[in-house]
C-alpha cells in the first residue's frame, strides 16, 4: 500500500493485550492495522496491557516503546483473572479520551464498555466486535454482564461498529436495529518451511499429523476433536498447539481426554508455528463460537486442507474450499476425519486450491483502507 496523501489522522487503539504478540487473534489484528496505518503516515498509539503474557511469564517480551512506527504505551493493569482487561481498558480509555487523538479504535466488546469516555471528549470512536464475547463459556455471571454491557455501550456511543461476519452483522441489526460495517480480517502470504524444529522437538514429519491451533478454551471445541480422534484408524499424530487463557482447568480436562500419542505443544510463535502450519496433513477447527478465526485464514494461506464446524463464521471463510461437519457432533467429525485420512487425493485437491483462494479474498491493505475511511468524520 502506498503512503497516503492528504492529512494524517492521530489514532489510538486499545482492547488488545499487547503488540507485537500472538496471544490471540485480536493482537494480530491490532498489530497489522496499526503498523500499516503508521506506514501510511498516520501517528498511531497502541495502549498495551501491563503484566505477564497470557500463557505465562516465560513468554514475556521486552517492554517496547515502539513497533514498526507505532507508539506503544503500557497502561496500568490489575493483573488478576477477570480484572486485567477491565482495568487496562479503563486506563487506556482515560488516556485516549484526554490525549491528542482524532480517532479512537476500541477492539472487543468488553473494552467497549469504556467507549463512552473518549466519545464524551469529542473523539471519533470506532469499535470492532471480534465476536460475541459474552457467550464464551469461560466467563462467570459478572464478566458476561460486563461484556454484554460493553456491547450495548458500543451500540449507543460508537460512531461506527465493525463486525467480522455476516452472522454478527445480522445479530446487531436484529437485536438493536443498529447498522454495522462488515470488514473481515486479512492474511499475509506465508513462507512455507520444512519440518526441522518440530521434528527435533516432537518427532513430527510432513503430512504426519492432524493439527489444531488456537487458544485452549471451551468454545474452540477441542474436546470434540479429542473424543473423535479416539475412534480413528490412523497412525498420524494429533497436535494440539496453543496456550490456555484463564482456562487451566479446561486444559487439564483436555489432557485427560487425549488419546495416546497426542502432542500438546503449549503456546507457540516464530519458526515452530510456521513449521506446524506448513506441514500439517489436515487442519481442524471444531469451534462452537468464533468471531472471524484468524487461525483458519492462516491455515488456508499455508495451503492446508481445513475441516471445520459448520458455524457461519467458519463456513463463510472456507466456502467450498474446505470440509464442514455439524457443530458439536463428535460422530460426524470422526467420520469426516476418517474420510480425509483414507483419501489423500481428496486432501491434496483441497490443498491445491486453498492458498490462492484465501490470499485473493482477504487482503490487509484493503482492510486498512476501509477502516481508515471510517475514522474520517462524516
Amino acid at each position: 500500500m502506498k503512503k497516503t496523501n492528504g492529512n494524517s489522522l492521530r489514532i489510538a487503539m486499545f482492547g488488545h493485550k499487547r503488540i507485537p504478540s500472538r496471544e490471540g487473534g485480536i493482537e494480530v489484528v491490532v498489530g497489522e492495522l496499526s503498523r500499516r496505518m503508521a506506514g501510511l503516515g498516520h501517528p498511531v498509539t497502541c495502549f498495551n496491557r501491563s503484566g505477564h503474557h497470557v500463557s505465562g511469564a516465560a513468554f514475556d517480551g521486552e517492554n517496547r516503546k515502539e513497533y514498526e512506527g507505532v507508539r506503544l504505551k503500557s497502561v496500568w493493569t490489575l493483573n488478576k483473572k477477570g480484572l486485567a482487561a477491565m482495568t487496562a481498558s479503563l486506563s487506556a480509555a482515560v488516556l485516549a479520551a484526554f490525549g491528542p487523538y482524532d480517532a479512537v479504535h476500541v477492539h472487543a466488546e468488553g473494552p467497549a464498555f469504556m467507549c463512552w469516555l473518549p466519545k464524551l471528549m469529542g473523539k471519533r470512536v470506532v469499535v470492532t466486535v471480534h465476536g460475541l464475547d459474552w457467550a464464551r463459556a469461560k466467563w462467570g455471571k459478572f464478566a458476561s454482564w460486563y461484556i454484554k454491557s460493553g456491547e450495548k455501550n458500543a451500540v449507543r456511543f460508537a460512531d461506527e461498529i465493525i463486525v467480522l461476519s455476516r452472522a454478527v452483522q445480522d445479530y446487531f441489526q436484529r437485536t438493536y436495529g443498529r447498522k454495522t460495517r462488515f470488514i473481515p480480517n486479512g492474511v499475509n502470504p506465508p513462507e512455507l518451511l520444512e519440518p526441522e524444529e518440530i521434528r527435533d522437538r516432537w518427532g513430527l514429519e510432513k503430512d504426519g499429523y492432524v493439527l489444531f491451533l488456537g487458544r485452549l478454551v471451551p468454545e474452540k471445541g477441542i474436546h470434540y476433536l479429542l473424543k473423535a480422534y479416539q475412534g480413528l484408524r490412523t497412525d498420524k499424530k494429533l497436535v494440539i498447539a496453543g496456550g490456555s487463557s484463564d482456562t487451566a482447568e479446561y486444559a487439564k480436562e483436555l489432557q485427560a481426554l487425549a488419546p495416546a500419542g497426542t502432542v500438546f505443544t503449549g503456546f507457540l510463535q516464530g519458526r515452530a508455528l510456521q513449521e506446524l502450519y506448513s506441514n500439517a496433513y489436515v487442519y481442524v477447527l471444531p469451534s462452537d463460537l468464533e468471531g472471524m478465526p484468524l487461525s483458519l485464514l492462516e491455515a488456508m494461506s499455508y495451503g492446508n486442507c481445513c475441516l471445520t464446524s459448520d458455524i457461519e463464521e467458519c463456513a463463510q471463510v472456507v466456502e467450498d474450499k474446505g470440509v464442514l461437519f455439524p457443530r458439536g457432533n463428535v460422530a460426524a467429525l470422526r467420520g469426516k476425519l476418517q474420510e480425509l485420512l483414507d483419501n489423500p487425493r481428496q486432501v491434496a485437491a483441497y490443498k491445491a486450491e486453498a492458498q490462492e483462494f484465501i490470499l485473493s479474498k482477504y487482503n490487509w491493505d484493503e482492510v486498512v483502507r476501509r477502516t481508515l475511511d471510517l475514522y474520517q468524520k462524516k
